[in-house]
């Protein structure tokens, strides 16, 4: 990798295989997110199944 300063070790091929998947998915979700359709009427703010509460009129539910 050509990127990388002269003066840090070479990294072993595991760890070169390592970066070039995880770009590899980076590369990957980006271009999913790009295609995903936008929500409608869906609710405001955090994603309330990631963080536990959801609120709709003021009534908030835990699950």
């Amino acid at each position: 990798m050509s990127d990388q300063p002269t003066d840090r070790k070479p990294l072993p091929p595991a760890a070169q295989r390592a970066l070039a998947e995880a770009e590899a998915r980076r590369q990957a979700a980006a271009a999913h997110a790009e295609a995903s359709p936008k929500e409608l009427q869906g609710p405001k703010g955090p994603e309330p199944t990631r963080y536990g509460d959801w609120e709709r009129k003021g009534i908030a539910s835990d699950f």
